[in-house]
Order: C-alpha cells, then sequence, then structure tokens
C-alpha cells in the first residue's frame, strides 16, 4: 500500500502528493524548471540515487513543455493543487465547459480515493458558474467522506450543503453510551463500533482543530479493533 504524503492544517490534511516517489518527483522538476533563475542544484544532490531513478536535470526543457503544471500533469501524476489551479485558470478565461469538465475529471474515485478535497471543490466551482443544486449535491457528497479530508473547514461545506448542526449532532449521539449500545444491540460486531468510534471522534476533532483532546481515545480504539500499530502511530511524537 502507498502511503500518501500530506500537510497538516488545523482542520485536517491536505495531499501533497499519492506517494513519496510522486512527490520527490514533483520537487526535483519544480527546482530545474527554476534552477536558470536560481542556478541551484542543492535539492538534486540531496535527492542523490533516489532523485536520479526519477528525474534527470534537463528533462524539463527536452520535453519543450512551457507550462510546468502541463509537464507534472502528463510526467508525474495528478496533484490536487495543479488540478485546481487548471480549473481556476480556465473559469478565468471564461471557459467554464473546461473548468466543469475538469473538476468533474478531479472528482474520479480513481484519483485520490478517500479525500473529500475533489468534491468539495467541485461544489465551490459549481456555485461560481451559478450551478447551486448541483453544488449542494457535490457538497453532500464531500461529507460522507472523513471530514478531517475536505482541505477546508467543515462549517465552509456544511454552508454549501444547506446542512447546519444536524450532522455534528448524530455522531454525537454515536459516541454516546447509548448509541454505543443502539449498536451493539443490531449485532454490529464490536471491531467495527471501535472503528466507527475512532473515524467519529476524527470528523469532530477536524470540526474545530482539537486533535489532542481525542489523541488517547482514538489510539485505544484501534487498540480494541487490534490495530497496535496504527495505535503506537496516532499516539507518536517526535
Amino acid at each position: 500500500m502507498e502511503m500518501p504524503v500530506v500537510e497538516v492544517h488545523k482542520h485536517g490534511v491536505w495531499l501533497l502528493a499519492k506517494n513519496v516517489d510522486q512527490f520527490i518527483h514533483r520537487i526535483l522538476v519544480e527546482e530545474d524548471a527554476n534552477s536558470c533563475k536560481k542556478g541551484s542544484d542543492e535539492l538534486f544532490h540531496a535527492a542523490f540515487d533516489a532523485g536520479k531513478k526519477l528525474y534527470k536535470k534537463g528533462d524539463f526543457s527536452k520535453s519543450q513543455i512551457t507550462d510546468v503544471d502541463v509537464y507534472l500533469l502528463r510526467k508525474v501524476g495528478l496533484f490536487p493543487d495543479v488540478l485546481e489551479r487548471k480549473v481556476m485558470q480556465h473559469i478565468e478565461k471564461g471557459d467554464h465547459v473546461s473548468a466543469l469538465v475538469t473538476g468533474e475529471f478531479y472528482t474520479r474515485k480513481e484519483h485520490f480515493p478517500g479525500f473529500a478535497r475533489p468534491f468539495v471543490f467541485n461544489a465551490e466551482v459549481l456555485l461560481k458558474v451559478g450551478r447551486n443544486p448541483e453544488a449542494k449535491d457535490a457538497a453532500r457528497g464531500a461529507l460522507k467522506s472523513p471530514w478531517w479530508t475536505l482541505g477546508c473547514k467543515y462549517h465552509e461545506v456544511a454552508c454549501i450543503a444547506e446542512w447546519e448542526d444536524e450532522q455534528i449532532e448524530y455522531i454525537t449521539e454515536k459516541l454516546s453510551k447509548e448509541g454505543r449500545q443502539e449498536d451493539l444491540s443490531k449485532g454490529k460486531p464490536p471491531v467495527q463500533i471501535s472503528l466507527d468510534e475512532a473515524a467519529f471522534l476524527l470528523d469532530l476533532a477536524s470540526v474545530e482543530g482539537t486533535w489532542d483532546d481525542s489523541l488517547e481515545r482514538i489510539a485505544e480504539c484501534y487498540k480494541e479493533a487490534g490495530l497496535h500499530d496504527i495505535a503506537r502511530f496516532v499516539l507518536y511524537r517526535d
């Protein structure tokens, strides 16, 4: 399983790359594209053998592609910020059709599985072009994914979805002693109940950015589910 590279923000994470190789590859391309201005090879030296396997200095200029974003999408892979930038460029040019097509492409489940950000951005684009009902549906779809992958505050997306606090109230109820007992009485396996609790706690923590308040209980949930490595990872500190 590939490990995505993310940047941690107060309300969740931002996906930088789908894997480490892709992230390094991108950095080297961008460094090479800017090297004529800076004249520095520091990153290439730092990447050493790993970098040599991914990218050779000068490949960008040899490709005769003048736009770094285009090169990244064609030669390296898909990146959320690059795709979002392409969509916004279409909108700035007044090309709403291309913007919508690219936004829809961004949301394909095989591209960034498990991340809500593509659906959030698509909802924002739909709003910009006056397609409010579709924007509402897209936002509601985004909120079915982990809230800590929205790429923004929960309430910003809930506003587009035209939801108030009913989803937060629902999760709070599920986390109560009564909610847990109800799941048990319905025959839900205890392991799944623990995993659901961890997911709910992560969602709620992302709303206000109160991660530290829930870490110990989240780790305990993973232990109860037999995922001891993940529990240790959650509690890890430098």
